[in-house]
């Protein structure tokens, strides 16, 4: 993958098998139509690639992750814009749960609004230690979040969390978000991107058909009850024991060597 060039609203490049998406808008990674045509085409690139194995969404801003939409841009388009831009929003967030890629949300800065609606719709969010805010404050606009926040949310911390963050539209900072599982693991600021893609190259270092089950696994069992999750799981299971993957796995631990899996 060619990398593109670090001064565009967002960027991607990829390293050990680690595809990078960066947002960059000063002066908070505000999204406007053009941000998420860039944020869509990077996802289904990064999706494309047969060399990247896992995704990680970072800032380049040092304060933001992402602060949402961009209100003034908002407020002066048409409503056709606006659509447009809603529906495209939608339409990235949905290819990252249906990429068979684990995605990672590196949070070292503000993540408000739509911003954490990116975060949520990661399969897992990743921070730094810090006193920047996570929240949805649409309700103090008169709104409900529109991206997902109010469906993904509650599936992550729980109804009665969700209900609280949701309705108050109060923000809360890192150590509250890590204590009720809203981001999964904190890392000191200095040390947060290397330690991320430190285990970023772990999922790489799998089998990734194994690794793209799991995520189906997940996804798709947690819609269902526990007896369908199952089915599914040992369907998920019986296709990979006929892969060479697999086989690889075995052989390279009787061997006692890292095994070399092609995806296959």
């Amino acid at each position: 993958m060619s990398e593109t060039s670090n001064d565009q609203v967002v960027s991607l490049h990829s390293s050990d098998a680690v595809g990078y998406i960066t947002f960059n808008r000063p002066p908070a990674n505000a999204y406007e139509i053009g941000f998420h045509r860039l944020f869509n085409l990077a996802i289904e690139q990064a999706d494309a690639d047969p060399t990247t194995r896992v995704v990680i969404i970072r800032s380049a801003i040092e304060k933001f992750f992402c602060a949402g939409a961009d209100i003034k841009a908002f407020s002066a388009n048409s409503t056709e814009d606006n659509q447009q831009m809603v529906m495209l929003a939608r339409q990235a967030l949905a290819k990252i749960e249906a990429s068979s890629k684990p995605f990672i949300a590196c949070l070292q800065g503000h993540c408000l609004g739509g911003g954490l609606e990116i975060a949520l719709a990661c399969d897992m969010r990743f921070g730094a230690k810090g006193s920047y805010k996570l929240g949805l404050p649409e309700t103090r606009l008169g709104l409900l979040p529109g991206n997902g926040g109010s469906q993904r949310l509650p599936r992550v911390v729980g109804a009665s969390r969700a209900m609280a963050l949701l309705t108050s539209g109060e923000s809360i900072e890192p150590e509250e978000a890590c204590r009720i599982g809203l981001i999964d693991r904190l890392f000191s600021p200095e040390e947060t991107i290397e330690q991320v893609a430190t285990f970023a190259c772990t999922i790489a270092e799998s089998a990734p058909l194994a690794v793209a089950a799991c995520k189906q696994a997940v996804r798709e069992g947690m819609k269902a009850d526990l007896k369908a999750g199952l089915e599914l799981e040992n369907r998920l299971v019986e296709q990979l024991y006929h892969t060479a993957d697999a086989n690889e796995g075995f052989l390279a631990f009787t061997e006692k060597r890292q095994p070399n899996y092609q995806g296959k």
